[in-house]
């Protein structure tokens, strides 16, 4: 919180934009936890509410087209130069993007509330070469619903709001790691019905 407070009180705005850019990108910050202690600063006066969303919105959004942006040109360098070692070819890769076009997009608006997921998804999009509109429109729409969540959150808890914080934290890690076992578990069950078809046309 320390560290919090100093970035808010001497950089406002421009500090929470600057944390959560990072955050999303992969530096190890708690996001929710900054930006629903930008709500109690909110609830405080020290801050306001509109420009408080407008920063943490904004922040989010260039962290995660950094992500993608990163996910596009070193996904490539992944694919082509270490796709052998990795276990990583074209196939693959246009297997994730297809599932992209499918579902994909729900995962760039919703991944944000999964810790650990949402520094993925972009990452996956990029790498994919999914198209930067259709990325946009669903990473910026996830960005502007969890950054005005949070806030409001920290806003509305007042000075409860480190046990709200902790209890919502400890169930959206839950929900990640539900979220992470599940596609683990069909990625499992993929390669074991690849396998015994290869094995049956054989």
């Amino acid at each position: 919180m320390e560290t919090f407070t100093y970035w808010l009180s001497h950089y406002g705005y421009f500090g929470l934009f600057s944390l959560l850019m990072l955050g999303i990108i992969g530096v190890p910050i708690p996001e929710e936890t900054l930006l629903t202690f930008s709500g109690v600063l909110v609830y405080r006066g020290h801050l306001e509410l509109g420009p408080t969303i407008a920063a943490a919105f904004l922040g989010s959004c260039c962290g995660i087209t950094v992500s993608y942006g990163l996910g596009r040109v070193f996904g490539i360098v992944l694919t082509t130069r270490f796709g052998r070692v990795l276990h990583v070819n074209p196939e693959k890769v246009e297997q994730v993007h297809l599932w992209f076009e499918r579902v994909g997009h729900w995962g760039l608006l919703w991944g944000y509330f999964l810790p650990g997921i949402r520094h993925l998804t972009a990452l996956l999009a990029g790498a994919t070469r999914l198209k930067y509109a259709d990325f946009a429109l669903f990473a910026y729409a996830g960005a502007l619903v969890w950054s005005f969540t949070f806030v409001s959150l920290g806003a509305l808890a007042g000075r409860q709001w480190a046990r709200v914080s902790e209890q919502v934290h400890h169930n959206l890690l839950i929900a990640s790691a539900v979220v992470a076992g599940c596609l683990l578990g069909a990625l499992v069950v993929r390669q074991v019905l690849a396998r015994r078809r290869r094995g049956g046309s054989s």
